[in-house]
């Protein structure tokens, strides 16, 4: 499984662009990350900053791609771009709606050079609704898409901060599925070309389905009271006796009644799937009860297969754990990097380019002598 004849014009920056090219880098598509002169993608200043002087959140999400240095405000900087469009199969930008158009690189514009071009626009709200406009950040978009309400598990808690930037990565991954998908349905004989409009706060939405749809219905869903957020005692995370946490995803009777024998309480398995909230709270206790006689290491040594018990661990912690470390996705050594989740992906590249590094080899491979070259880069 490979993309090894797609070529990409990457025009993202920052974490949800880059981490869509890097999944589409991993699957082998050549992905030129294209940069404005000045500082190129912030991100390679964001601490933390690793020993070579970048960013480490753009080196997670950069490796393997060429970086080309173009000022698209000038003439000759965007001319060179769209001969650089005439060979691509992909462009995806993410600026915000109507930066390309100004910039004169919007989807009509670069369809004329190459009708057979996906175009992917990724950005906060989408290129349409009364949020086209507005500036964001994931906190924004998960506010927005009903996330951040059922972070908390009582209604009158502060709703709280995801640990991970959630419609960065849903978002990224979104605009890489729909963007093979186009490629696929073009090489299958579509209509060619295409344009694609992804938004963070949409994605994040999508990711609703279970909580949400009872809204469809009539029904308002609230932080708590729903079985994924903390609604069910059965559904759970609990202290252990060393302060630690883990968790608890008896949603099936079956698992339910494993877990009951595992501890040496049959007692609580018919009261599985009551609705009764007195009879939840009492269980609810139980279960805190039991979890305090163990630490969290305890727990994990002591639960088979069978029984759905998970550590909560940091970070840190999950990047050394043994389940990712036999999937491959955590690599050591002198080049860190958490790789694709994209099992059958191409053998992770490791080398993050150097702001501009890759301008003179693109530009002489599309025509331009030496002197050309010098001449777009000094400005003149």
């Amino acid at each position: 499984m490979n993309l090894d004849s797609v070529r990409v014009l990457d025009l993202t920056r920052l974490l949800p662009g880059p981490y869509a090219t890097q999944l589409l880098a991993d699957l082998g598509a050549d992905v030129l990350k294209v940069e404005d002169p000045d500082r190129g993608d912030y991100a390679r200043y964001l601490p933390p900053i690793t020993d070579d002087g970048t960013g480490a959140v753009f080196e997670a999400v950069n490796r393997g791609k060429r970086s080309v240095a173009l000022d698209l405000k000038a003439d000759d900087g965007r001319d060179a771009f769209l001969e650089l469009v005439e060979d691509a199969d992909v462009l995806i930008e993410s600026f915000r709606p109507g930066v390309v158009d100004r910039l004169g690189i919007d989807h009509e514009t670069v369809r004329e050079r190459n009708p057979d071009l996906v175009y992917c626009s990724l950005s906060g709200y989408g290129q349409e609704g009364p949020y086209r406009d507005h500036a964001g950040h994931d906190l924004g978009y998960v506010g927005l898409a009903g996330l951040l309400d059922v972070t908390r598990t009582d209604r009158d808690e502060r709703p709280r901060i995801p640990g991970y930037p959630i419609a960065d990565m849903a978002g990224g991954l979104s605009a890489a599925f729909v963007i093979v998908s186009a490629l696929l349905s073009r090489e299958l004989g579509g209509t060619g070309g295409t344009y694609l409009d992804c938004s963070l706060s949409d994605a994040v939405l999508s990711f609703s389905q279970a909580v949400a749809t009872p809204a469809l219905y009539g029904d308002d869903p609230r932080p708590g009271d729903d079985f994924l957020t903390g609604g069910h005692p059965w559904y759970n995370v609990y202290e252990t006796a060393d302060g630690r946490y883990v968790t608890l995803s008896a949603l099936e009777p079956k698992f339910w009644r494993v877990f009951c024998d595992a501890v040496d309480r049959p007692d609580l398995a018919s009261v599985h799937g009551t609705d009764d909230e007195a009879e939840q709270a009492a269980l609810r206790a139980e279960l805190e009860d039991v979890f305090a006689d163990r630490t969290r290491d305890e727990w994990v040594a002591f639960v088979d297969p069978d029984v759905p018990v998970a550590p909560v661990l940091t970070p840190a912690e999950a990047l050394e754990h043994p389940q990712f470390a036999d999937r491959g996705l955590v690599r050591r050594g002198d080049d860190p990097a958490i790789l694709s989740p994209i099992r059958g992906a191409s053998p992770a590249p490791s080398e993050t380019p150097g702001h501009g590094e890759h301008t003179r080899d693109v530009l002489a491979s599309i025509g331009y002598d030496e002197a050309a070259i010098e001449s777009l880069l000094d400005g003149d």
